[in-house]
């Protein structure tokens, strides 16, 4: 399929729509009109945008290996993991910024994470608050706040969160949360 051939197709279609109730008597204005509609007045270019591709880092995995985060980590952060089933899933690599961002967390430096929508962030704060969290041992009170700009993003970020600590446990309960 040419996405650009269905576009040219689906504006067409739409201009011919258009100027079909469209009916001016005034030459004038009518020939404004029309050179509008010829010119893409309704119907703008397309937007086109390049996903870019981030630059793989380490494995939640070799984190571990490394001692960089807790041996739970690679039995939580698992991909594919389905609700009701004890699947273990699939290995996590996590992105070089999120791991770097992992390694200064472990630290206890701040840091600040700017990169673009779909890229991670938050992984690369939710991995370090469960591992900070298994270090410590839970039942210690708050040991982490998060704020939202929005309660459907804390929404969104609840259930994954939620994947990665019920999913794939016998009952669907973390084993070292027992």
């Amino acid at each position: 399929m040419n996405v650009f051939r269905l576009r040219e197709e689906l504006i067409r279609e739409y201009s011919d729509f258009v100027r079909s109730f469209l009916d001016i008597r005034d030459k004038r204005i009518r020939e404004h009109v029309a050179q509008a509609l010829d010119r893409g007045r309704l119907w703008p270019e397309p937007l086109l945008q390049l996903n870019p591709a981030f630059k793989p880092g380490e494995t939640i995995d070799k984190l571990v290996e490394d001692g960089v985060l807790h041996q739970e980590c690679s039995n939580i952060f698992r991909l594919g993991k389905q609700p009701g089933t004890e699947r273990r899933g699939d290995v996590f690599r996590l992105h070089t910024h999120q791991a770097q961002a992992v390694k200064i967390a472990r630290t206890g430096a701040n840091y600040v994470l700017t990169t673009g929508t779909g890229s991670g962030k938050s992984m690369a704060y939710i991995v370090p608050i469960v591992d900070h969290v298994l270090r410590r041992g839970s039942g210690r009170g708050i040991q982490a706040i998060v704020v939202y700009p929005m309660n459907a993003l804390a929404n969104s970020q609840a259930g994954e969160l939620e994947k990665f600590l019920c999913y794939g446990f016998p009952e669907g309960v973390l084993s070292s949360s027992k």
